[in-house]
């Protein structure tokens, strides 16, 4: 299983804060999940289809094609800034 958290206007939007879903051969990088998950609908495709999406495995920001594996923690937000 890997954990996905979504955060900020991504948990507003979805209405979800996290889910689980088991790992399988398809779902190689956070990329592949990111595909998976759109596949839900049009509101799904509009949230983590944006070309500024950011993306973290194991709370360290990663690019798409970041490998995950069983037991990985993935996230999901809009980008932020310092102030």
């Amino acid at each position: 299983m890997i954990l996905i958290n979504y955060f900020a206007s991504y948990r507003d939007r979805l209405n979800l804060g996290g889910e689980k879903i088991p790992v399988t051969d398809s779902l190689n990088s956070v990329e592949d999940v990111r595909q998976m998950l759109m596949q839900r609908g049009d509101l799904w495709r509009e949230v983590l289809g944006a070309g500024n999406l950011m993306c973290a495995v194991n709370q360290e920001l990663c690019q798409p094609d970041q490998a995950i594996e069983d037991f990985d923690e993935i996230a999901f937000f809009p980008p932020v800034t310092g102030g």
